[in-house]
């Protein structure tokens, strides 16, 4: 019966309040995962720094995260275009190696068309070359 009491006691506002804690402690375990792997993946900071800011952070967590994004925020942000960066040009390469480098029939033409002003081939090739490129697409 206690237990019923409990939970009629249990009402809206109570639910909001324990959403909006449970909201904020999320946030703050996400903004302490940005901040450790923002220290460990830095380069513009010597191990022995690296280490004071982990300590700092472990021990006093709140005020370790918030000092850090404070301090560290512009880097942080540099370190995430950064990474960005890189990972698009590695995603282009890729592409770029699995699709191959032949071009569509507009770069095919523009060879030819570039072969027949050097006068490597006639006009007549270069219709004949131009009908097969079209034809290809």
């Amino acid at each position: 019966m206690s237990a019923l009491l409990t939970v009629l006691e249990f009402g809206t506002g109570q639910v909001f309040w324990s959403m909006l804690w449970f909201f904020c402690f999320f946030i703050w375990i996400w903004l302490l995962i940005r901040v450790f792997s923002d220290i460990f993946r830095s380069h513009d900071m010597s191990g022995g720094v690296k280490a004071l800011w982990i300590i700092f952070v472990i021990v006093l967590p709140y005020l370790g995260v918030l000092v850090y994004l404070i301090a560290r925020g512009k880097e942080m942000s540099q370190h995430s275009i950064d990474d960005a960066r890189a990972m698009e040009t590695a995603q282009r390469q890729y592409i770029q190696s699995v699709a191959g480098t032949a071009g569509g029939p507009a770069d095919e033409i523009a060879r030819l068309a570039d072969l027949r002003d050097k006068g490597v081939i006639d006009e007549a090739e270069f219709q004949a070359g131009k009908a097969k490129a079209l034809a290809g697409s």
